[in-house]
């Protein structure tokens, strides 16, 4: 028996594929779960026009994603923050911080998105962030984070 798989199975296959199971296990546990369906010619049919679709879909991310990089890569960030008399930081500067600056420069990138090393900055001085626009696009963006 023939199935399309609807999400992935370990040791079966991954999503929208088409694998070959035996009888029971197909009609009785996987169409069943909603794990499957039967793998007729139109149903072959719709799961390749989803892909195709979806892959359009991706590739439009994708680009949109490049040209925000495009424009990130000019722009100079910097995070006040208070301090000693040695520099060191009252709290910390995260990717909140760096979020919420970005916003103000016009770009809105979810902190999620933004991994900075070591979490959390105590010290004024130069920094890197690695920023996660899409799964195959992320980048650095230096920043620097100064005394109010």
């Amino acid at each position: 028996m023939n199935i399309i798989l609807k999400q992935d199975i370990p040791s079966l296959g991954y999503k929208n594929e088409v694998v070959k199971v035996k009888n029971g296990y197909g009609r009785n546990y996987l169409i069943p779960q909603g794990l499957a369906i039967l793998a007729t010619e139109s149903a072959k049919k719709v799961m390749a026009e989803n892909l195709k679709q979806r892959a359009h879909k991706q590739e439009k991310i994708k680009n949109e994603a490049l040209e925000l990089q495009e424009k990130l890569t000019d722009v100079k960030i910097t995070i006040g923050a208070k301090t000693s008399t040695t520099g060191k930081i009252f709290g910390s500067v995260n990717n909140i911080q760096l979020s919420e600056a970005l916003q103000k420069a016009g770009y809105l990138i979810e902190r999620k998105n933004i991994l900075v090393k070591g979490d959390t900055i105590k010290v004024i001085g130069e920094y890197i962030a690695k920023i996660k626009l899409h799964k195959e696009v992320e980048f650095d963006l230096p920043f620097i984070v100064v005394s109010e």
